[in-house]
């Protein structure tokens, strides 16, 4: 990974921020009554957003950022809560899982330039916008 975009204090508060949403998000889910086993291999199907980038870097930003941010995630918790479904409540956590721990090993928002370019690491373009 390159350098940071972040440094210092804001970094590590960023990824003490992902490790808090890990522990939060994995503590609800063993409540929920989750199993570990799934957990372990659910916990990396966001990651399958990545596949994006074989079309080219903006779509592969575009579809990173959606499966690595929280509203999509927080919204399929909601559901689960509201309709008291527990495989959506179960899914929702697991997602936050992922996000959280890529948070605090340092992967971050990806911005159309490159994969590498991130909110954690790496200097973003001055045209970096676009990434939504």
């Amino acid at each position: 990974m390159s350098a940071p975009a972040v440094r210092g204090a804001p970094l590590t508060w960023l990824r003490l921020e992902g490790a808090v949403l890990l522990a939060g998000a994995a503590g609800a889910y063993r409540w929920e009554g989750g199993s570990w086993a799934l957990l372990a291999v659910a916990v990396l199907a966001p990651d399958l957003s990545m596949l994006g980038y074989l079309r080219r870097p903006v779509a592969g930003a575009r579809c990173y950022n959606l499966a690595h941010a929280s509203p999509l995630p927080a919204c399929v918790l909601g559901a689960g809560v509201l309709g008291e479904s527990r495989a959506l409540i179960c899914a929702g956590l697991i997602w936050l899982c992922h996000i959280g721990l890529d948070r605090l090993l340092g992967y971050g928002l990806k911005y159309p330039g490159g994969f590498s370019l991130t909110h954690l690491g790496g200097a973003a373009p001055d045209d970096a916008a676009g990434a939504l």
